[in-house]
């Protein structure tokens, strides 16, 4: 039996009769691809800021490792924060997580900026700055955790292209900044004066976007094909509780885990995309290759190539999606290949240690990246019930969290 959206049995058949009993309205103007797409865009932007503006922070604070630094603290709190939100998800409102994690994304890029005016003003090794700015890395961690949970497990409860807008847009956020990147290097003098006009660019941008979010998800929750799924959910929820009762205690642990084991070869392959991908980017690229050629323009062409091919990974999905669960998942074991081929670069045959192989390696890295996140979020919540689609994304971006933090952890064998 087909589904509205395209996939076959995914939601059970009760689901499907309550499909069937209505059409579901039409996305008018893709309104609400345009606005996950933003979404999606929006929520990573906050991280690409800090990472974006490393130059600044280890201008301000030499003596410290920021890229690695973020990347740990950022990836362990928002890890905890989901776990705690998968707990407790059906007691919470997905609505008021992303809205309040919107507002805290905003607080905290306020920070950054703020304090350079009043504080820190280009000054170095005042590393009590340095314990302000990672305290709001912990903050949007924690927002990330709200926002990105809950816009994955929103448009898991709709069809597939809504969660592939999604993911194209945390590519495009990327891609948004290393532009940004690349225009304030080349425009500004890269002296204390520059590198603060950069960083303050970079979470200026941040903020309209973020503002812009905030009115966007007020509005996609109106509009006429999410009300229609929500509605779905609502009327599958009932059935459920009718047949089990309220989902609480032991009967919440129960689904939750039966959740769990639906999706969690899925996950298993996503914790495999981020542990290698974060082991490697940006930490490596920035810290551990150099060249004499490209200089230090070197580290920013190749987070550029790094996160346009991982748009043109999350894009392709939009025309063609593996449907082999086991190819997919194969594909990221073989993905472990990075990790010796990355190696090589570093310490090989001083052909592997030029810029084409470490370019190469870095776009191919991205465009694996990008396809093979794709395919598994979107695969994952359709092998779950309607009413339990949202529990399922926020399931496997904890999955998706947990590769993150652990390739930031890995990351550091580099500089052992």
């Amino acid at each position: 039996m087909v589904l509205a959206g395209g996939t076959t049995g995914g939601h059970g058949d009760s689901e499907s009769t309550l499909l069937l009993a209505t059409k579901a309205p039409k996305d008018s103007f893709h309104l609400a691809y345009i606005i996950y797409f933003t979404l999606g865009f929006g929520y990573l932007l906050p991280w690409n800021a800090f990472v974006t503006a490393v130059d600044y922070f280890s201008y301000l604070y030499p003596d410290a490792s920021v890229d690695r630094i973020f990347a740990v603290v950022y990836m362990v709190v928002s890890l905890i924060c989901l776990v705690f939100i998968v707990l407790y998800s059906h007691k919470s409102n997905a609505y008021v997580r992303i809205n309040v994690g919107l507002i805290l994304f905003v607080v905290t890029l306020l920070v950054v900026p703020v304090m350079d005016v009043v504080y820190t003003r280009g000054r170095v090794g005042l590393y009590e700055g340095l314990y302000v700015t990672v305290g709001s890395v912990v903050v949007c961690g924690a927002a990330d955790a709200m926002v990105q949970g809950g816009v994955i497990g929103s448009a898991g409860e709709l069809p597939e292209r809504y969660m592939q807008a999604v993911l194209a847009g945390t590519a495009g956020s990327g891609v948004l900044v290393s532009v940004l990147r690349i225009l304030t290097k080349s425009v500004f003098p890269q002296d204390a004066s520059g590198l603060r006009k950069s960083a303050n660019l970079y979470f200026a941008v941040s903020i309209v976007v973020m503002v812009i979010c905030i009115v966007f998800y007020n509005v996609v929750e109106k509009l006429p094909v999410v009300k229609y799924y929500k509605d779905l959910k609502v009327q599958a929820t009932n059935m459920e509780e009718e047949e089990k009762g309220p989902l609480t205690g032991s009967v919440w642990r129960s689904t939750l885990w039966q959740i769990v084991e639906s999706v969690k070869w899925y996950g298993f392959g996503i914790v495999l995309i981020y542990l290698v991908t974060l082991s490697i980017f940006p930490g490596y690229i920035t810290e551990d290759v150099h060249s004499s050629l490209l200089k230090d323009w070197y580290s920013i062409l190749l987070i550029t190539g790094y996160n346009v091919f991982d748009l043109v990974g999350k894009s392709l999905t939009a025309v063609y999606v593996v449907q082999t669960t086991k190819i997919a998942i194969g594909g990221c074991v073989v993905r472990l290949l990075f990790l010796p081929l990355f190696f090589a670069c570093l310490h090989g045959p001083p052909i592997f240690r030029t810029e084409i192989p470490v370019t190469f390696l870095t776009c191919l890295m991205g465009l694996t990246n990008g396809y093979l996140t794709s395919v598994l979020m979107m695969m994952a919540p359709k092998v779950i019930q309607l009413q339990h689609a949202e529990t399922a994304g926020v399931v496997m971006v904890l999955f998706l969290v947990a590769g993150l933090a652990a390739g930031s952890v890995v990351s550091w064998c580099w500089v052992i």
